[in-house]
């Protein structure tokens, strides 16, 4: 008859204990599938925006670090822009700019559903929820601009155009820490209709904005990130706003941007939502952008949700976990014998 041999090896004095069992049969236990697959839509700037869909297999017991792992290898993004570590500051303080914080990651990962974005993922966070509420996305912020350039990137202050009115807010008086001189990353979504017909048309963008631009700035510096689905020329028209911004996520989710502060970037709500946006990606604020039916009608049309291009590991991915899993006698036998260490308990 076979008779495995069980040790057992103290960790103090390294004395070994031998036993042997014969048998005459046994039963094995089956390894369990150690990834699940996940698809990530990565936003990529090269001379237009670009999204693609990779898949990947992500361990069922990893962090978001390790999806970011995963995002750079197989979207071959340079790992510099994926991975990094944040420069401690003053806990309380506003973060930086993202250009002037060192060796800091330059990929934001985000949930993002048919209806808006959801939340930002995070560093230390475990992945068995990621994707669950809505599809991964992998922004790629902007290249650091030079000095020189103005405020929303278009060569200085933008005309008044004439839009639909928002509802008024707190302004940024109200702000302790103004910082007009620096730099955020804003995450922009589009969305129209109101209640269960809300849904989010065009490409999900993000860009890198100046804190002390003023409301007209902003709405231009968004027009021009849009100008590759609009119907044509947006031109002014007088003074007021084309679409509500709010922002999206955190805890307090129906904080609207006002048309009349003159500096809405410098709202209490941004900085809040700065210090909120987790470990693991640049400081940066979700900013749902939404436009009342008749105006994206005229100004985008029946344009819906952005142009994916699906990746072959998509594919692949999908089809390695969707059969059935299955494994070799000697998994099950290294299964069964890998060695186990058992803690002594408190007090001895």
């Amino acid at each position: 008859h076979p008779s495995p041999r069980s040790s057992l090896t103290c960790p103090h004095c390294l004395k070994q204990s031998n036993t042997f069992d014969p048998f005459l049969c046994i039963s094995l236990p089956i390894p369990l599938r150690q990834t699940r697959a996940l698809n990530v839509t990565l936003v990529l700037q090269c001379e237009r925006w670009r999204f693609v869909r990779v898949g990947l297999a992500v361990p069922l017991l990893g962090t978001v670090a390790d999806l970011r792992e995963l995002v750079a290898r197989e979207g071959r993004i340079p790992p510099e822009q994926v991975t990094g570590a944040r420069r401690a500051g003053r806990r309380g303080a506003p973060p930086r700019d993202a250009e002037a914080t060192g060796n800091v990651p330059q990929v934001i990962l985000a949930e993002v559903s048919p209806r808006g974005f959801l939340r930002s993922l995070s560093d230390p966070e475990a992945l068995g929820a990621a994707g669950e509420a809505g599809p991964v996305y992998a922004f790629q912020p902007p290249p650091a601009r030079r000095a020189g350039t103005g405020p929303s990137g278009i060569g200085g202050a933008a005309d008044p155009l004439l839009g639909i009115g928002g509802r008024l807010t707190a302004r940024s008086s109200d702000c302790l820490h103004r910082a007009p001189a620096s730099r955020i990353l804003l995450l922009l979504c589009n969305t129209a209709g109101t209640g269960p017909q809300l849904a989010r048309f065009g490409p999900p963008l993000v860009l890198r904005e100046e804190r002390g631009v003023s409301w007209e700035q902003l709405q231009q510096s968004i027009l021009a990130q849009l100008r590759g689905v609009l119907r044509g020329e947006v031109r002014a028209q007088g003074t007021g706003a084309l679409f509500r911004i709010r922002l999206a996520g955190g805890s307090a989710p129906c904080t609207y941007l006002s048309p009349q502060d003159p500096r809405p970037l410098c709202h209490p709500a941004v900085d809040r939502a700065l210090q909120l946006s987790g470990a693991g990606g640049p400081p940066h604020v979700k900013l749902t952008v939404e436009w009342d039916m008749s105006t994206k009608e005229r100004l985008f049309g029946s344009i819906q949700e952005e142009v994916v291009q699906d990746m072959e590991s998509v594919r692949r991915q999908q089809q390695a976990h969707g059969q059935q899993h299955s494994c070799t006698l000697d998994e099950c036998f290294q299964l069964y014998t890998k060695e186990e260490q058992v803690r002594a308990p408190l007090g001895t």
